[in-house]
């Protein structure tokens, strides 16, 4: 079960900077994110399935396993995920 975090980033949030944590399906990320006690709720599945992690929780993490990963590679797994999903929805289509 790969999950990946990016590098922190200053987004301007109020808890400092931050990272994403992703995975290849969303049941994967939310079995891993409560794995380490991120809560549902946190979920932001708007744009890309992601977690938003502080510079602690990033560090939980991947003390657990999470591949670290820079932001362009962040972007590639992402379009990968895409990818993968819209073919699943094709798939289902036929």
């Amino acid at each position: 079960m790969p999950v990946y975090v990016d590098n922190l980033r200053d987004y301007g949030w109020h808890r400092g900077p931050s990272c994403h944590l992703i995975a290849d399906s969303v049941d994967e990320l939310m079995e891993f994110a409560e794995s380490i006690g991120l809560r549902r709720e946190w979920f932001q599945s708007k744009s890309s399935p992601h977690f938003d992690l502080t510079a602690e929780g990033r560090k939980v993490a991947v003390e657990n396993g999470a591949i670290e990963i820079n932001q362009r590679d962040l972007v590639k797994k992402l379009r990968e995920i895409r990818e993968k999903d819209l073919q699943s929805r094709i798939e289902i289509r036929i």
